[in-house]
């Protein structure tokens, strides 16, 4: 199952439903957390997961000290969750239409997600959905923010990846607190990919890990690749959709032309010797399609914009913020 980093919805919205099963995951996650130095301090501590929060303490110092990112309460405290998720997001959009149906909220704005911390009421939403007649995906999500709003932990689901996953994940939610366009989840991703992309390689070249950097290379040139075949079967698909044709036969093609963007997928993941996971499984549909875009859609732009800057994160904090103000 592919990696999704859900930003909150820091909302309560109106829903009474949603806001109580909302507001129940956060006080769990405020309840679980310990400081990360009190967990190092314990003699039950495992020495895996030591070493794993001490890395996330050093790389979340190197992430003030040299990306100028935030210096706070974000990330100094574990959460151990006991389960494989910390939430389930729900992803839908029209049988006939690549735009993602979405939700809006008074802080992040209008996403085109909606997260549940109880993966069974995920279900539920996706099931009243599909009698809608939406393509619908539920997710599991491994990390999680609010933007800082809630002194987020570092939680136990996070814990299993790699040492530059980690680092990844840490350095791009961080980024969001930089800067977070209300509403515009395309902008807001991929600059925090951008920084992510930026701070991985800053990491490895001050340790000295050049064959890992070139790893992370490697992943992200192999998740371009499904970017691209994922972004040139939305093209398709938009010119299949606004055809006045039949509707079973508009069904027929979108089908054919989603199955072989499954075998597009599976084939370059074999080439790239890596696991095709959750692309092989089920059909893929509209709503599935949605995460590729929302990581991937801008990430060139803002990489032009930090060469422009001649890499001087600074200078493309800068730059960033007024694109994002021409933007509102």
């Amino acid at each position: 199952m592919p990696r999704f980093v859900l930003l909150v919805a820091l909302s309560l919205p109106l829903s009474g439903c949603y806001y109580l099963q909302a507001a129940a995951g956060q006080w769990e996650l405020t309840q679980k957390r310990e400081p990360i130095g009190e967990v190092l301090a314990r003699e039950e501590t495992s020495p895996e997961l030591a070493a794993r929060l001490r890395l996330v303490a050093e790389a979340r110092q190197f992430a003030i000290d040299e990306l100028g990112l935030p210096d706070n309460d974000t990330y100094r405290t574990y959460a151990d969750l006991e389960r494989d998720y910390v939430m389930w997001s729900v992803f839908a959009a029209p049988e006939f239409s690549i735009e993602p149906r979405t939700w809006c909220f008074p802080v992040a704005g209008c996403v085109s997600y909606r997260g549940y911390f109880v993966k069974e009421s995920a279900e539920r939403e996706a099931e009243r959905l599909g009698k809608k007649g939406y393509d619908v995906a539920v997710s599991g999500v491994m990390a999680y923010s609010t933007l800082g709003k809630f002194k987020d932990p570092v939680l136990s689901t996070m814990m299993n990846w790699d040492d530059v996953r980690l680092v990844a994940v840490l350095f791009h939610e961080l980024a969001h607190q930089v800067i977070y366009v209300k509403g515009d989840s395309g902008f807001n991703e991929s600059f925090a990919t951008a920084v992510e992309e930026f701070g991985v390689q800053r990491w490895l070249e001050a340790r000295g890990m050049d064959a890992a950097f070139g790893d992370y290379q490697a992943r992200r040139a192999v998740r371009g690749q499904l970017s691209a075949l994922v972004a040139a079967a939305r093209t398709d698909l938009e010119a299949l959709y606004a055809l006045i044709i039949d509707d079973e036969e508009k069904r027929a093609r979108k089908r054919a032309r989603l199955t072989a963007l499954q075998a597009d997928i599976a084939g370059s993941l074999e080439e790239a010797g890596r696991e095709a996971g959750g692309w092989v499984t089920g059909e893929l549909d509209n709503a599935r399609l949605i995460p590729m875009v929302l990581y991937e859609g801008r990430l060139d732009e803002f990489r032009a914009l930090l060469e422009t800057c001649e890499q001087r994160i600074d200078c493309f904090y800068e730059r960033a913020r007024e694109l994002a103000g021409s933007e509102l």
